[in-house]
């Protein structure tokens, strides 16, 4: 089977050398002419054999709306796009919309697997009509990790759902990444603890919470032990806002996951003006000393209120693992 693919970034560069590996002809086109196999979108095409197949991995948004539209000037009826970016799920039935009419398929696939798809395989949300996804299931295949299909893909869906259904898996990979967070910060900040690391590192086999995440955290504290230098900033690819979004739609109740994506936002303020603000308010009803931005001799003066016990101290500029696409 030979394939067109547009984007050959972290994601899109691995998964072309993938699909080769498993005997996919892949010819790539990037705007960087050195990741490339050729250089412009029409010669991409006019290398395709009917019915043509072409895997879209850009940015999802304008850059991916654009490519579809030209590539809707440029195919002919039977062959098939296959969005594999971040797409929201409402963009698919809009770009469905565009190809549709020219009787040009549209497959909507998310995919998870970040830097690590390349050796260990994606997994892959698919959402579109059922001959489509046939269509395109050697790359799917070839792309998915090794072991049973359902293990590693899905047919979620109408055009949309595995858009939808990528957006879901983000969404609890957040509340994931939050809780092993909030449960290094506690054991950091117990004098007894004296191994954290190896307290991740023992829950990683016979546990109910090992996972692939743990793992990763436990290499990254290796790497980095206490995680000492490392930034609490952290950034969302969006999807998560999407969840809690969608939530709210759908009266569907997610406390965790969205105390995870406010957590992020929590993460790229230096002073928050919330927290700010209660600092004001225990000065004022309690007559508690209020730390001032400028006065590093005050870091210390607030005391314990009298009815409220001691007060723990915490870790500053934790950090939380990273998104895995």
């Amino acid at each position: 089977m030979k394939i067109g693919m547009i984007g050959l970034g972290k994601m899109g560069g691995n998964m072309r050398e993938r699909l080769r590996r498993a005997g996919v002809e892949v010819v790539g086109f990037d705007l960087d002419e050195q990741l490339r196999d050729v250089d412009t979108l029409e010669e991409m095409v006019g290398q395709l054999e009917s019915p043509r197949v072409v895997w879209v991995m850009v940015p999802h948004g304008k850059p991916t709306r654009s490519t579809v539209e030209q590539l809707g000037e440029m195919l002919d009826e039977g062959d098939l796009v296959i969005e594999g970016g971040n797409s929201r799920y409402t963009e698919d039935l809009e770009l469905d919309a565009v190809l549709e009419p020219l009787g040009i398929g549209y497959v909507d696939c998310g995919v998870s697997g970040g830097i690590w798809g390349l050796e260990n395989g994606y997994g892959l949300m698919c959402g579109g009509r059922a001959a489509d996804v046939e269509k395109a299931m050697p790359v799917f295949d070839a792309l998915r990790p090794e072991g049973p299909r359902e293990e590693g893909f899905v047919h979620a869906g109408d055009v949309g759902a595995g858009h939808y259904a990528k957006m879901v898996h983000n969404g609890i990979e957040y509340g994931l990444m939050a809780a092993y967070a909030e449960g290094y910060e506690l054991l950091q900040a117990k004098e007894i603890v004296k191994d954290v690391k190896g307290c991740f590192q023992a829950w990683s086999r016979g546990t109910v919470v090992r996972s692939w995440l743990l793992d990763l955290l436990v290499k990254a504290l290796e790497e980095t032990p206490d995680l000492e230098g490392v930034s609490g900033y952290t950034t969302d690819s969006g999807e998560g806002r999407w969840t809690v979004q969608e939530a709210i739609d759908n009266a569907v109740p997610m406390p965790v996951i969205s105390a995870a994506l406010f957590a992020r936002f929590a993460s790229r303020q230096e002073n928050s003006p919330g927290m700010q603000a209660v600092a004001a308010l225990r000065g004022q009803f309690g007559g508690h000393a209020v730390q001032m931005l400028d006065d590093e001799d005050t870091r210390d003066a607030d005391q314990p209120e009298v009815h409220g016990g001691a007060e723990p101290k915490h870790d500053e500029g934790l950090a939380r693992p990273g998104d895995d696409s």
